[in-house]
C-alpha cells in the first residue's frame, strides 16, 4: 500500500452555535490542512498521483473556505462548522474529485487549527 499525504494552508473566520464559550463568537484561524490518499498500484509513471495533483485538487476545496466565513458556506449552514466537521468536508469534496483517479482512495483528512491542535476524519 502506498500513500501520499499533501498539506496547505487558508484562512477564514468561523464561529460555533450551540455552544458557550469563546468560540461562540466569530473568530478566525489560520488552518493547515493535510490530505492523505492511499492505493496499492502505481500508474505507467510509477507514481500513485502526480504531487502536482493532488496540491491542485486540495487547493480548488480550500479556495471555497479560504478568507470566507465558513458559516455562510452552504454546507456549513446545517452542520456547526468545527473542526471535525470541515475535515469531513474536505474528505467527501476530496472524495469525489479524485473519483476520476482509478485506485486512488482519501485515506484521511487533518484540519488544524493551531500547530497543537488539529481534529481528523477518516471512514475506516
Amino acid at each position: 500500500m502506498y500513500r501520499l499525504k499533501v498539506s496547505d494552508y487558508f484562512s477564514s473566520a468561523h464561529y460555533l452555535r450551540n455552544y458557550q464559550g469563546k468560540c461562540e463568537n466569530m473568530h478566525g484561524h489560520n488552518w493547515r490542512v493535510e490530505l492523505t490518499v492511499e492505493g496499492e498500484r502505481l500508474n505507467e509513471s510509477e507514481l500513485l498521483i502526480d504531487f502536482k495533483d493532488l496540491k491542485a485538487i486540495l487547493k480548488e476545496i480550500l479556495n471555497e473556505l479560504d478568507h470566507r466565513l465558513i458559516n455562510d458556506h452552504p454546507y456549513f449552514r446545517v452542520r456547526n462548522p468545527s473542526s471535525e466537521n470541515i475535515a469531513r468536508f474536505i474528505f467527501e469534496r476530496a472524495k469525489s474529485k479524485l473519483s476520476g483517479f482509478e485506485g486512488i482512495a482519501v485515506k484521511e483528512v487533518a484540519v488544524y487549527e493551531t500547530d497543537r491542535a488539529c481534529a481528523i476524519y477518516s471512514e475506516s
